[in-house]
């Protein structure tokens, strides 16, 4: 079996992390083949919603220490090892409007934790457990964590779990903001695919224009969000789909949608 798999069913495409035996940790051969995943799902019209989640009772561990800590680099080769190759995912997934849903179960450590936060959203089983665990072998958060973890949690609850690298459960998890649902392990993919297949069932271009008007608007001030909006607001009101969800919203019916 292939260590990362992708398939999509109903217009939700998943991205299976696929090395049950070392905890889905991931190799520089598994970062390259999700990145392409990513750009392939995000390139895909019959593609509305993205699962990631892992096999085997773990989401992930991290990188494989054992395939990143080979032939001794230069600081310039540690640097281009992040950019030029472990932020692809990273980069891939800030770039997609469409949502990306993390089912999280067992250990989710270091960069796995990054990865899930780089989700839109995020769902635990209650085997759960985050650890941004860099620091437990001397060294800084390599993707993303640092910026992404206090948009979660706050400053200083980020801060506390940077420094200290300590496991937060799937319920502690739920408390502090680290993610939005908490199941049953055997329930947990259940319920990440209902609420995925409930996504899919939207009017497609309007999904992804709130995701974009979201993350724009984090970066702006007030009156330019309002103006972006107006924008996407003229471009949704002119696709098939707003006039298709308007008419079943009127008829009190299931709308069908395209993507037009």
């Amino acid at each position: 079996m292939a260590d990362l798999e992708y398939s999509v069913r109903a217009h939700v495409a998943t991205i299976l992390l696929n090395r049950p035996h070392r905890k889905n940790a991931f190799t520089l051969d598994m970062v390259e083949q999700w990145a392409d995943a990513l750009l392939e799902a995000g390139r895909d019209p019959d593609v509305r919603v993205i699962v990631v989640t892992g096999a085997g009772g773990a989401f992930c561990s991290g990188v494989d220490l054992s395939d990143f800590k080979g032939d001794k680099r230069s600081p310039l080769g540690e640097k281009e090892l992040l950019t030029k190759r472990v932020h692809r995912v990273a980069l891939a997934l800030e770039g997609i409007d469409k949502p990306v849903l993390a089912a999280v179960s067992g250990p989710a450590v270091g960069a796995g934790m990054d990865m899930a936060l780089l989700c839109d959203v995020r769902f635990a089983g209650n085997s759960a457990r985050f650890s941004e665990g860099y620091i437990k072998i001397g060294l800084v958060p390599g993707d993303g964590g640092c910026w992404l973890l206090p948009r979660a949690v706050g400053t200083s609850t980020a801060l506390r779990l940077l420094w200290t690298g300590d496991f937060v459960g799937a319920e502690d998890a739920l408390r502090i903001g680290l993610v939005d649902e908490v199941h049953d392990d055997e329930k947990l993919l259940d319920a990440v695919y209902a609420y995925a297949e409930r996504l899919a069932g939207r009017p497609p271009v309007a999904i992804q224009m709130i995701k974009r008007a979201v993350r724009q608007g984090a970066r702006t001030d007030l009156p330019t969000a309002l103006d972006l909006i107006s924008s996407h607001m003229a471009v949704v009101t002119a696709t098939e789909d707003s006039q298709e969800a308007y008419a079943a919203f009127q008829e009190k019916r299931e709308g069908h949608f395209t993507g037009r």
